[in-house]
């Protein structure tokens, strides 16, 4: 199969069917085989409804349902499980992104051999305030913090070869951070188009300002899993190692120090007079503390169990 159009949604019942027929009209342009895979991430509005109507008529349509909301990270990634074409498109189920610029994305991954294309919407049709200044701060930090100079981060339309999507595991809200994810798995081929950003239709937007903010935590996260995630000793233990060696060294320097002036005959205080000696005993007791962190952090990344996690209510 050339294609999988994988597209996660909630609520967007208005949109689905215009959707299905902009993106099957690209693909007979070009002869392309295809499948859409719409996942339903807990709709109320009938739109798996739909969904069914839109598979019975047109065989390449499939349809994923969760039985309840379980995020926009969980449903890319049951579609990547799922997707079977040699190139796999993601984009969101509301129309604001525009099938006609997959090819250009495909033949930047099959001509110019890149494994994962991310769009760029460079004229946004959303708020500036709410939206688009936010998003140029965000752009900003995670370009800085994971080294990929993506001007759209966060962009739902991304192109990928297979390999990518199964390579690499998509939990919590790092749907975000896929390009980041797929460096980290060694696909550094990684490109960006500017992509044509198309005015809601129908509904409102599922995200609000909330997701600036949990993307900041988000990318904080994915940085230090990614940098400790698989030796977390290396940050606890070093720092508790550091910690314990400080206090250690202010202990027997304050001890020392008074009974030298002891033995001279000078005046001295109790070491327990003195509040250096309390911070010492703190920064020991803190130094072992963190490196028993960082060797109960090394057992259980070791045996961590799966964290994806949805139930499937229906699939066609």
């Amino acid at each position: 199969m050339d294609i999988s159009v994988i597209v996660p949604l909630l609520n967007e019942r208005e949109s689905l069917p215009e959707l299905r027929e902009r993106i099957a009209a690209v693909m007979k342009e070009h002869a392309w085989s295809y499948e859409i895979l719409f996942i339903d991430d807990g709709s109320t509005d009938g739109s798996w409804e739909c969904i069914r109507e839109l598979s019975a008529a047109d065989a390449c349509v499939k349809g994923v349902r969760f039985r309840r909301n379980y995020g926009k990270s969980a449903a890319l990634y049951c579609g990547f499980e799922r997707a079977q074409g040699d190139i796999v498109v993601t984009m969101d189920a509301d129309l604001q992104d525009d099938p006609a610029e997959i090819p250009a994305m495909r033949r930047m991954i099959v001509e110019d051999g890149l494994d994962l294309v991310s769009g760029w919407k460079k004229q946004r049709k959303d708020n500036a305030l709410t939206k688009n200044l936010p998003s140029k701060l965000y752009n900003a930090t995670a370009r800085r913090v994971t080294g990929i100079k993506l001007h759209d981060m966060n962009c739902g339309l991304k192109a990928y070869r297979r390999e990518v999507v199964k390579s690499v595991e998509v939990y919590g809200e790092m749907h975000r951070y896929i390009p980041y994810l797929a460096k980290n798995a060694g696909f550094g081929k990684i490109g960006e188009k500017e992509v044509h950003h198309e005015k809601r239709k129908y509904g409102k937007s599922k995200f609000g300002l909330e997701r600036f903010v949990n993307g900041f935590l988000d990318l904080q996260s994915l940085w230090f899993l990614s940098t400790f995630g698989k030796r977390p000793m290396h940050f606890f233990g070093t720092t508790g190692l550091v910690m314990f060696l400080a206090g250690f060294v202010m202990t027997v320097w304050i001890i020392a120090a008074k009974l030298v002036h002891q033995a001279q005959g000078l005046k001295f205080r109790a070491v327990t007079d003195q509040p250096l000696f309390y911070l010492a005993l703190l920064a020991v007791i803190l130094g072992v503390l963190l490196f028993l962190a960082g060797l109960l952090g090394e057992m259980i990344a070791r045996s961590a169990p799966e964290r994806n996690t949805y139930n499937i209510k229906e699939e066609l």
